[in-house]
């Protein structure tokens, strides 16, 4: 079930994209905060519902207009505030009670007849001991998982094991080795989540530590304090103190976000998984390099491979008639878009002048002191508009019904 509260939803996309195109008259929804919860959504979608010529009706209320926007917009942003409120003072009261508010981390079951009780699970749990001595005394995280992946042993939720699963990140506690559930300690509110406008996902932001809510759970402990600090120490002497932005930070951290030509476009052919950078300017097999599972080991350099991509482009598309076919197909969408962006000038125009004749017309009335008197058709509309009053509330000597 996708939250009303992202306009990234699928179905809500593909209503965006067919306004235009002559598909429907009108939208019906059951009340406006179905289509969304954030005022500036609904606000879009109105205004392009206005431009298509498409009425927006909601069954609770009937046609909506700029007044239902500004009210039930407002109101349904200030619920999802509310709400997102009321949800983290209840997880708050369940971490100061001693009780898990957020998943089930791997080497716990549920305990069903409590919510947020949980019980360590023997078999899982000797799994983290395995995973914890075996990083303080020198394996890699990467080793480790390979290991756990060829002797069969399922990760968390059944899924493979990858070096990030175990490593995670330190400022955000998350990653086995990071989970301080296992040595009896209840860590929450160590990030908030806050949800990028222009994509929708969710991005953790780490808290200051006087933030944390720290609870002491000895029921869940696992690993003792001594293997703790031995990882945590190793931790240290492998961390790079590297800026994320920073330009003087460290090389090979540097290289690992920057985006190339084919960054994201290449699949391994044995695998189907990505191939992403494993070396200097070299393409490997994510899967292959980070779990193991797959047995391709083939590298490619960056530059062969961008080579044959735009040599094949080169040979293969730039041919004169695959040119006059983009060029024919690249005119007529930017006239296109020429042509929606004036009609939607001209429209905005027209409308600005119709509410700047009406604000002289009431001004000139106001001036002249007098009251101005409706034309026949806005009586007729406001005739048909205007709700009947239920014979209930009508005084009985009034009552024609």
């Amino acid at each position: 079930m996708l939250t009303g509260a992202s306009r990234f939803r699928p179905g809500y996309q593909q209503l965006l994209a067919d306004l235009g195109s002559g598909a429907f008259d009108v939208i019906v929804v059951e009340a406006l905060d179905r289509l969304g919860r954030k005022l500036a959504d609904v606000a879009d979608l109105h205004d392009r519902c206005t431009f298509a010529g498409i009425t927006l009706v909601a069954v609770n209320v009937g046609e909506i207009t700029a007044m239902h926007i500004g009210l039930l917009g407002t109101m349904a942003q200030l619920y999802l505030s509310d709400l997102k409120q009321k949800t983290w003072r209840g997880q708050l009261g369940r971490a100061l009670q001693g009780k898990v508010p957020g998943g089930k981390a791997y080497g716990y079951d549920l305990v069903t007849a409590a919510t947020g009780e949980r019980q360590i699970n023997p078999v899982e749990a000797a799994i983290v001991r395995r995973i914890f001595t075996g990083f303080a005394n020198g394996q890699s995280p990467r080793g480790i998982a390979k290991q756990l992946i060829a002797e069969g042993i399922a990760g968390p939720d059944g899924r493979p094991w990858g070096d990030t699963t175990i490593r995670g990140k330190t400022d955000r506690g998350t990653g086995l080795l990071n989970n301080a559930l296992y040595v009896g300690r209840l860590e929450w509110n160590r990030c908030s989540y806050v949800k990028d406008p222009r994509t929708g996902k969710r991005v953790a932001r780490p808290n200051p530590r006087e933030k944390w809510e720290i609870t002491e759970v000895p029921h869940l402990r696992i690993v003792d304090d001594a293997l703790w600090q031995r990882v945590k120490e190793r931790q240290k002497t492998l961390r790079f103190e590297v800026g994320r932005d920073n330009p003087k930070g460290n090389a090979l951290n540097r290289v690992h976000r920057r985006h190339f030509l084919l960054s994201g476009l290449l699949v391994c052919g044995a695998c189907g998984g990505g191939y992403t950078i494993v070396g200097r300017d070299r393409y490997g097999c994510a899967a292959h390099r980070s779990k193991g599972t797959c047995t391709n080991t083939l590298l490619i350099g960056r530059h062969e491979v961008e080579d044959r991509v735009l040599r094949g482009l080169k040979e293969r598309l730039m041919v004169p008639d695959l040119v006059a076919v983009f060029i024919e197909a690249f005119n007529a969408e930017m006239r296109n878009l020429a042509t929606s962006a004036e009609a939607e000038s001209l429209a905005v125009k027209r409308k600005l002048a119709e509410i700047e004749r009406k604000l002289v017309a009431i001004i000139r009335v106001i001036e002249d002191g007098g009251t101005a008197q409706p034309s026949e058709p806005t009586l007729r509309r406001w005739s048909r508009r205007r709700p009947r009053p239920k014979c209930a509330s009508v005084p009985a000597s009034l009552r024609r019904c």
